[in-house]
């Protein structure tokens, strides 16, 4: 995630679900993502308890629990502080479709869950809440969790919200973005569900 710009030294967390084992791998507390070795990953269960591996697990288990919990669709979960989406984060502002793929790949408008202390049950029922059926949410001055079926999915959806938190943010210099048509959205929003298996 360092290397595209998404992330930076302690910060932010990953994990997976194990589900033939009933279990999640998620990434260590206190440990730099490229620095991260595969000794350093850690296996919780449900409850958040160490089944295997030496190290703490990363203070977000809470929420990504919640978000294993809420969808059974997802399987790999990724938190992060990506710079353009972390400033949406810090004005608390949502992130409106205005390009195709924010739809398409998020499931529409990337809402702001309210703030609450990092790794607090609070926190986790704001990110559900705001998250909802989509693939990615801004975490009020904090930063932001996308979701996927798999790691690679979940980490696409980190790459789109960057990406349309960009764009948004340089469209302003020119006025501010234009939206797309209701019925091009509506079209986009059933493109996402069926590729979800929500359809």
């Amino acid at each position: 995630m360092e290397e595209r710009g998404l992330n930076w030294g302690y910060s932010g967390n990953i994990s997976l679900r194990l589900p033939e084992e009933g279990l999640y791998l998620i990434s260590p507390s206190g440990v730099k993502k490229s620095r991260m070795a595969p000794e350093d990953l850690v296996v919780i269960d449900e409850s958040g308890r160490v089944v295997e591996g030496s190290r703490a697990p990363s203070i977000e288990y809470r929420m990504h629990l919640a978000v294993y919990r809420a969808r059974r669709d997802v399987n790999a979960v990724v938190h992060a502080h990506p710079l353009y989406t972390s400033v949406f984060a810090a004005a608390r502002k949502r992130l409106e479709p205005i390009v195709e793929e924010l739809t398409i790949y998020l499931g529409g408008p990337v809402e702001v869950a309210e703030y609450a202390p990092p790794g607090s049950e609070e926190l986790a029922e704001n990110v559900v809440r705001a998250l909802g059926d989509r693939s990615a949410v801004i975490l009020a001055n904090h930063g932001a969790l996308t979701c996927g079926s798999d790691l690679e999915e979940a980490l696409d959806a980190l790459m789109y919200l960057e990406r349309a938190a960009l764009i948004t943010l340089l469209s302003g210099l020119l006025g501010g973005a234009h939206p797309l048509p209701e019925e091009v959205l509506e079209l986009e929003r059933e493109i996402y569900l069926a590729r979800r298996g929500m359809a």
